[in-house]
This record gives C-alpha cells, structure tokens and sequence, in this order.
C-alpha cells in the first residue's frame, strides 16, 4: 500500500509540474535537462516517509546524457528515526526517447535512531545503481521515466537498504 501511495504522489505531483513545461516552447540549442521525483509514505506504528530526488543532466549527445542527482529522505516511526542524504554523478543513454538503460552512483550519509534501545547512528554506504526502463512523454519535452534498478554494491547483512533492487519513477524536463 505504501508504495502505491507513493507512486500515485510522485505521478500526481509530475503530471502537474509537466503541465507547465509543456507550454513554453521547446528550446533546440538547449542541452541541459532537469528533473527528479518526490515521494511520501504511511505505515504501522506511526510509520512516516517524505522524500526528494532532484536531478541536473546535461546531453552529452543527443542519446548520453550526464549529470548529478541527490537524494534526501526523511523517515519515523514508533521505533526509529532517521535521516539521509546522497549525492553522486549518473549516465542516461536514450533509446528512440522511449526507452533508457541508466547508470548511477549514490554515497549516502545516513543519520539513525533508534527509540526502542535508544541508540544513535551515523553511517555512510555506497551505492551504483545498473538498470533501465521505459520512458513515456507527457509534455512538449517532458517525460515520465518508470524504471527497474539494482545496486551491484549491495551486501545482504552489512547494508541500511532492505534490497538490491530498486524501483523508480521519475521526471525529466529538457530531452
């Protein structure tokens, strides 16, 4: 249920920021492209999530496109607290502007408590995300990316992250 209503924000949250960009008219000679994706969750015992993944990429060709991505999530329950922010350089190759194969590194600074045993944290961990998607145009030069990533960094019992597997969707303006 949780990442239903997350999906649903972020779409909800896209559609309406895309309606605006398709108004102004398509810039040719511009390279740079924006985007990312926000995200809210609810659970048991109090359980709550806000995220943010804002994104700056630049074509590198009309196909590669680089650039920078952050993360910052916040996350409380009953049991726990925490905090965590990540930030690392990405690689999109475009196929035919419907689908992409992606690459991404994260480093994480991860601040965490627990309520229960009253203990506090502070980690940092690693990520490079491999994988890809589907691309959906929503707006003159808008699109809706839905995508399936892993982390090939990922350790079963020595990471923060429940799985090596990721889904995402996201935003991009300027492709």
């Amino acid at each position: 249920m949780k990442k239903l209503i997350i999906s649903l924000s972020v779409l909800f949250s896209g559609l309406l920021f895309s309606q605006e960009a398709a108004e102004t008219p398509m810039q040719t000679n511009n390279r740079w492209t924006f985007g990312g994706g926000i995200g809210f969750g609810f659970g048991s015992n109090n359980y709550f999530n806000l995220s943010a993944a804002p994104r700056v990429g630049y074509m590198l060709t009309s196909d590669l496109e680089g650039g920078v991505l952050g993360s910052v999530s916040w996350q409380k329950s009953n049991a726990y607290s925490s905090t965590m922010f990540g930030i690392g350089p990405f690689l999109n190759y475009y196929i035919a502007r419907t689908f992409f194969v992606s690459a991404n590194y994260q480093h994480y600074f991860i601040n965490y408590k627990d309520k229960i045993y009253d203990v506090k944290a502070n980690a940092n961990e690693d990520a490079l995300y491999l994988g890809g998607g589907y691309m959906q145009r929503i707006g003159n030069n808008s699109f809706l990316q839905l995508g399936l990533m892993y982390n090939v960094l990922w350790k079963e019992n020595s990471s923060i992250f429940s799985s090596g597997l990721s889904p995402n969707i996201g935003f991009v303006v300027g492709l």
